[in-house]
């Protein structure tokens, strides 16, 4: 039988931009043709996409490792190398990426747009970028920048606007089984339902609702007894929930002690949780005993606490039918589905020492690369005047401005880092 997967961690490697070409224009009868180097390609992206054909994250059980082409260096004559290409990860609808360090939710993979997780490192400069009318022979090209590098978590939490919570072998599966196009498994044992499964209702032309059968939940499940806590999660999305209850007493259990402890289980993993719009099934009434007062306590016990209570058999389908018009009434008043918005900030690179740094002078050129650097640069924006004042900033606390002028740079050379240059002046 293969487990369900719903929480895995990755790790996401975008590919590193490929260098840029020193060369030289050669062609019989023209001298001195200057530099040609084309520019490497970009690195390709980790880009997610959701497929709706996917229901687990079991792809990822055995592969946790994800590494995007790099770029293609350039060449001669001024072609650009090819970029790599992407890396299409594809997930379940419902998927919520988080930052593994942090926890903080990066993108709820709910709607339809590809995402890009890791962006691939940008192209090095050819050398014909670096001449001048003083500098018509450089000989000298830039290297291409790492891309981006992610541990994240993918989490699974299913889109399901309605979920069905109850103790194991309650009927739930029976319930999903009779009312849609669900085929769960079903059994006489606790703990059948091994991950949750899905169903979608029609009720009538026009209305319809997916409803999730969560598996069962078990004292203690919050604090990871049983099967409950790996699951409980998938209730989050759910508008409405559904509480069955055996009232039939064939396991001597008592249906308002398991409705209490239920609704225990999901207050101690979430109070937001444990607010939303319930409903009370009170199931197996064909197998009632006519001696038994279950029923009736049940009944007083939730009414007087102002949930909705319903008697159904979902083995005999009495009741069923009514119960989901009841519950598309109530979804057409709720709020959509929640999406989670992200959370997660990248932190800005900072600069490490500038010993840690290269140094090169090529001419008036004074060519600076080092690995705090090319992160450093890869989180600048150039167009914006705050994030330049943050990268002057970072250089100068560096120490690379006054190393410079130790090695002899002059008002009017050129510092060059990757694919970024400035006139130097004191």
């Amino acid at each position: 039988m293969s487990a369900f997967i719903d929480k895995v961690r990755i790790t996401v490697k975008a590919g590193r931009g490929g260098d840029g070409a020193v060369a030289f224009h050669r062609e019989k009868f023209v001298a001195a043709g200057g530099p040609d180097g084309g520019d490497g390609g970009n690195g390709g992206s980790i880009v997610l996409r959701v497929d709706d054909h996917m229901s687990t994250l079991m792809d990822f059980r055995y592969k946790r490792k994800y590494t995007a082409a790099d770029g293609i260096k350039g060449e001669g004559g001024r072609r650009k190398g090819k970029a790599g290409e992407n890396l299409i990860i594809k997930v379940p609808r419902g998927t919520v990426v988080r930052d593994a360090e942090t926890n903080e939710i990066i993108k709820d993979m709910s709607d339809d747009e590809d995402f890009i997780l890791a962006k691939g490192g940008r192209g090095g400069w050819g050398n014909h970028h670096f001449a001048t009318p003083t500098r018509q022979v450089p000989r000298f090209a830039k290297a291409g920048l790492p891309g981006e590098t992610h541990d994240v978590i993918l989490e699974l939490k299913l889109l399901a606007d309605v979920g069905l919570v109850g103790f194991p072998n309650v009927g739930k599966s029976t319930l999903l089984s009779v009312t849609s196009n669900a085929r769960p498994k079903i059994a006489n044992y606790h703990f059948t339902t091994l991950f949750p499964n899905l169903g979608v209702i029609y009720v009538e032309e026009g209305v319809s609702f997916v409803m999730a059968d969560i598996p069962g939940i078990i004292e203690g499940a919050a604090e990871g007894a049983g099967l409950g806590h790996d699951f409980l999660r998938h209730i989050d999305r759910c508008r409405l929930m559904i509480h069955v209850v055996d009232v039939s007493g064939s396991e001597d259990r008592d249906p308002v002690e398991d409705f209490e402890k239920i609704n225990a289980e999901l207050r101690e993993y979430s109070p937001e949780l444990a607010e939303r719009p319930m409903i009370v099934a009170a199931n197996k009434i064909d197998l009632l005993p006519p001696d038994s007062d279950n029923l009736e306590r049940l009944r007083k016990y939730v009414t007087e606490r102002g949930y909705e209570f319903y008697e159904i058999s979902a083995a005999t389908t009495a009741g069923t039918r009514d119960l989901m018009k009841v519950v598309a009434g109530k979804l057409a008043q709720l709020p959509p589905v929640i999406v989670y918005e992200p959370e997660y900030v990248k932190p800005l690179a900072e600069a490490g020492g500038v010993e840690e740094l290269t140094i090169e002078q090529f001419d008036d050129v004074w060519s600076v690369s080092g690995l705090w650097m090319e992160r450093l640069l890869g989180d600048v924006n150039f167009d914006d005047y705050e994030s330049r004042m943050y990268f002057d900033r970072q250089l100068r606390r560096s120490g690379l401005f006054a190393r410079l002028e130790e090695m002899g740079i002059q008002d009017g050379d050129t510092v060059s880092i990757y694919n970024w240059e400035f006139t130097y002046e004191k």
